[in-house]
């Protein structure tokens, strides 16, 4: 999985003249116009992570979403581009072959863990995939089933606890402990006499509002600059299923209440769907992406062998009539 703030989603617009008679429409017509979409400048480091067809246009007919077999004269297709640095993903690649791991390709983290934990109405409707990692977090936006907008905000977990172990003076593994058990990222959900003994490194008291004080700002930036993302990409009003928030972030308490205050939408947390043989321990956001990924790759290999099976029906048709 690939995400971090080397993320960024274009929107674009091709298409291609099928000839002066109508005539129907083939996978290799859905090729080229996905072809001469993706031919836009970009700056020479981004490389290109998926490309996904928003809606196809036949002969000015918006709304369609697998033209082939249709007629037409001319075919376009509206675009979303997600790419990231290219310097980042050969890191990444590296990383995954150092561990032993053969790369087969690369995904987007918020749309593998769309694959595990948004459904299709929610898809259809308008919803926002926030995926909170530790040091980033990605967003995907769906809208009539498909992307619309794809991008990445630089404030993840690390930040929440390197902002605790600061305003507390304390180990940060010591403040992602005290995150993990007592951490609120809404102050007034905090009752004011609340408070716990800790050894930092005498012992002292900790008043669980002073923790909260200082989780609350960070969870209002983060969401602020994903309202802003949701703003440039013009998807801000596009939410009718609200955000779904996964990754390790998103179990931090108050954080649906912050995302529903200031993206003014409602708010769930994404579990990634259970797997047959599935450990239930898994079943958490932190692994959303992991089983997405692994939806993914099945979903892409099923496509893949359907349209394979569809070339050799065609070429044992071709060879049986020959005779």
């Amino acid at each position: 999985g690939v995400g971090g703030p080397h993320i960024r989603g274009l929107n674009t617009n091709g298409g291609l003249q099928l000839g002066s008679r109508m005539r129907e429409i083939t996978r290799d017509d859905v090729r080229t116009a996905v072809e001469r979409a993706r031919a836009v400048e970009r700056p020479p480091d981004r490389e290109i992570l998926h490309l996904l067809p928003r809606q196809f246009i036949l002969d000015d007919q918006p709304g369609i979403f697998d033209p082939v077999g249709m007629v037409g004269a001319r075919l376009e297709v509206d675009l979303h581009i997600a790419t990231c640095s290219g310097s980042a993903l050969q890191s990444t690649v590296t990383c995954a072959n150092r561990a032993g791991l053969e790369v087969s390709e690369a995904v987007l983290e918020s749309i593998a863990s769309a694959e595990a934990t948004l459904s299709a109405d929610e898809r259809e409707l308008g919803v926002c995939l926030l995926d909170i990692g530790a040091h980033s977090s990605d967003l995907a936006v769906f809208f009539e089933g498909a992307v619309a907008h794809t991008a990445s905000v630089p404030i993840g977990g690390a930040h929440f606890t390197n902002d605790l172990a600061i305003g507390l003076q304390m180990q940060v593994a010591q403040a992602e402990e005290i995150k993990r058990q007592y951490g609120n990222a809404v102050v007034t959900a905090v009752p004011q006499d609340a408070e716990i003994q800790i050894s930092n490194p005498q012992p002292q008291v900790l008043p669980l509002r002073m923790v909260a004080e200082i989780l609350e700002p960070r969870a209002r930036e983060l969401m602020y600059f994903v309202r802003e993302s949701l703003r440039h990409g013009g998807v801000l009003e596009a939410l009718g299923a609200g955000c779904v928030l996964t990754g390790g972030g998103a179990m931090l308490p108050g954080m649906l209440d912050v995302t529903e205050s200031q993206l003014r939408c409602p708010a769930r947390t994404g579990l990634p769907v259970r797997l047959s043989h599935m450990p239930p321990e898994l079943v958490h956001p932190g692994y959303s992406a992991a089983v997405g990924m692994l939806l993914y790759a099945q979903r892409t290999k099923m496509n893949r062998a359907a349209e394979n099976s569809t070339l050799r029906s065609k070429l044992r048709a071709m060879f049986a009539n020959s005779f």
